[in-house]
């Protein structure tokens, strides 16, 4: 039984630049999961190149690449972070011309799948907040349609449309210390100023799906790898319910 029916479903592996390359026209609903294999900083579409930044991520052996949709940067980690792509076809049921609201559905299945492995969240349905960092963090920012943990950010979700459909980008959070693994990092990378305002703010909104274990790192008895397998069939049979 295909628990995504109506959605072809793919699984993508190698370099972080490579996933993030064109996908070609979008025809039908599909579900793209990518492995990440080496830690890399991805820049928004829209972000300018950042002085410095080149020598430092490579002094801490971090690659950077740039997405084609919005939004600020994101830390891809081999543990700790999700991420899934989601293709829509211009004119499916799915197709909202109105960008502000056009990711909603795609976050009430996060929200779906979080509760399906027992974490209570909701999606972010206000106005887009950015903050101090927000414009140069995603973690940081919140726009309609992402998925908080409380006040925490735990799901971001960029998009790319063209004339064939829409491309969302998710970014999932992993673990009780997923602020200090995966966000953290990029005010210093970025070489955002000034530093401890920054840092105040990453760590006050940033955060990561987790059981209430009280073990930060494997969610009880079960490592991160295994429980984001857990989410992402959740986020599957979410998908195959959605019309």
């Amino acid at each position: 039984m295909n628990p995504a029916a109506g959605w072809e479903v793919r699984h993508s592996t190698g370099p972080v630049a490579r996933g993030h390359g064109p996908v070609g026209p979008i025809t039908s609903r599909t579900v793209i999961r990518y492995r990440v294999y080496q830690d890399t900083v991805v820049l928004g579409s829209g972000q300018r190149d950042l002085p410095g930044l080149a020598s430092r991520a490579t002094a801490a052996g971090v690659d950077v690449v740039r997405r084609r949709s919005g939004g600020g940067a994101v830390l891809l980690r081999p543990e700790g972070v999700l991420w899934v792509d989601v293709l829509v076809p211009r004119g499916d049921a799915l197709w909202n011309d109105d960008v502000g609201r056009s990711s909603a559905w795609l976050g009430a299945a996060w929200v779906e799948a979080a509760a399906a492995v027992g974490v209570e969240c909701q999606v972010h349905r206000g106005a887009y907040e950015c903050g101090l960092t927000g414009r140069a963090i995603c973690f940081v920012g919140r726009a309609a349609g992402e998925v908080l943990c409380g006040d925490r950010k735990v799901v971001g979700i960029s998009q790319r449309r063209d004339r064939s459909g829409a491309r969302f980008q998710c970014a999932v959070l992993f673990g009780a210390d997923a602020a200090a693994r995966s966000v953290v990092p990029l005010v210093d990378l970025l070489g955002l100023e000034p530093r401890v305002e920054a840092l105040a703010e990453v760590t006050g909104t940033a955060g990561g799906l987790h059981r209430e274990t009280g073990d930060p790192v494997h969610h009880g008895s079960v490592p991160g790898a295994v429980f984001s397998d857990e989410v992402f069939e959740a986020f599957l049979e979410a998908l195959g319910r959605v019309r």
